[in-house]
C-alpha cells in the first residue's frame, strides 16, 4: 500500500477511517514511513470534527453507562473493554495533535514524539483486543461512554490547552490507576491481562513526559509561567477532578512536578 506524501495526510486518513483494526494497521504503516523518511513533510489539512468510528460499541453519556460487573471472567472482560476504548480514542488523539496544530511552527522532535505516541496507542489497543478475544469477547460487545473526545473538542483552538488536558491530566490519571488495577488482575489469577496493563502503564509515562516537555516549551515561547497557566486551562476546560491518590513515582519519572497537580486536587 502506498503511503501519503505528508504526515498531516496520514493523520487525516487514520482519523477518517472507521474500523479500529484499520486504524491500527495504518498507524503502524505510517509511523514506520515517518521514521524511515518515506514521509518527510508535515503538510496541512482540515481535520474532521470527530474521528471515524465503528457502529459498535454503542456510545452513551457517562451518566447513562451501566454499572460495570465486578469479578469473574465477565468483569475482567468489561474492564479490558473499557481500557481498549480509551486506547482506541488515544490513537485518534495522537494523530489529531500531530496535524491540528501545524501552524505553531514546531520542531521535528514534536512530531517524532506524537508519532511514537500514536504507534504505542495502536499497539496497546491491539494487545487488549487480542486478549479480549482469548477471553471470549471483542471490542464493541459492550457500551462505552462518549466523554473521551470532550477533551479534544474543548481544546481544538490551543495546543497548550490540548497538552494540559490530554497527556497532563487524562494520561497522567492512567499512571495513577494502573498499579491498583494490575494488582487486582494478578489477585484474580489473570496474570496475562495484568502484564498487558503493566506494559501499557510503563509506556504511558513517556507520553505524559512529552506533554509536560512541550507544554513547558510553549509556555517559554509565549512568555507564560507554566504552572499557573496549566491550572488556568484545567479549571476552565476540564470537566472533572484531579483525583488522588497520585502515582508519585510515575509522575516524577514523567518530570511532572507536584506543583502542577496537587493544588487542583479536592481538599475534602
Amino acid at each position: 500500500m502506498s503511503v501519503p506524501t505528508t504526515l498531516s495526510d496520514a493523520a487525516f486518513h487514520v482519523l477518517s477511517i472507521q474500523e479500529p483494526a484499520d486504524k491500527v494497521r495504518l498507524t503502524e504503516l505510517y509511523c514506520a514511513a515517518w521514521r524511515s523518511g518515506e514521509i518527510t513533510g508535515v503538510g496541512s489539512v482540515t481535520l474532521p470534527d470527530r474521528p471515524g468510528r465503528p457502529d459498535r460499541p454503542e456510545l452513551l453519556l457517562p451518566k447513562d453507562m451501566p454499572r460495570r460487573r465486578k469479578g469473574g471472567a465477565q468483569g475482567r472482560l468489561a474492564f479490558l473493554h473499557a481500557i481498549a476504548h480509551i486506547e482506541c480514542n488515544a490513537i485518534n488523539l495522537a494523530w489529531d495533535i500531530v496535524a491540528r496544530f501545524v501552524n505553531e511552527d514546531l520542531p521535528q522532535a514534536f512530531f517524532d514524539d506524537w508519532v511514537q505516541v500514536a504507534a504505542d496507542e495502536a499497539r496497546h489497543f491491539d494487545m487488549l483486543q487480542r486478549r479480549m478475544k482469548q477471553l471470549g469477547g471483542t471490542y464493541g460487545d459492550l457500551p462505552a461512554h462518549d466523554g473521551l473526545w470532550q477533551a479534544a473538542t474543548a481544546t481544538t483552538d490551543d495546543l497548550m490547552a490540548r497538552l494540559a488536558l490530554v497527556p497532563m491530566v487524562l494520561e497522567a490519571r492512567g499512571l495513577d490507576t494502573t498499579p491498583a488495577a494490575v494488582d487486582k488482575l494478578r489477585k484474580s489469577g489473570d496474570a496475562q491481562s495484568a502484564e498487558i496493563l503493566l506494559t501499557i502503564g510503563e509506556e504511558e509515562t513517556p507520553h505524559v513526559a512529552a506533554g509536560v516537555r512541550w507544554f513547558k516549551f510553549l509556555a517559554e515561547r509565549r512568555g507564560l509561567e507554566p504552572v499557573s497557566t496549566f491550572h488556568g486551562f484545567v479549571r476552565a476546560r476540564f470537566k472533572g477532578y484531579i483525583k488522588p491518590p497520585f502515582n508519585q513515582t510515575a509522575r516524577d519519572s514523567a518530570l511532572m512536578d507536584r506543583e502542577f497537580y496537587e493544588p487542583l486536587a479536592p481538599t475534602s
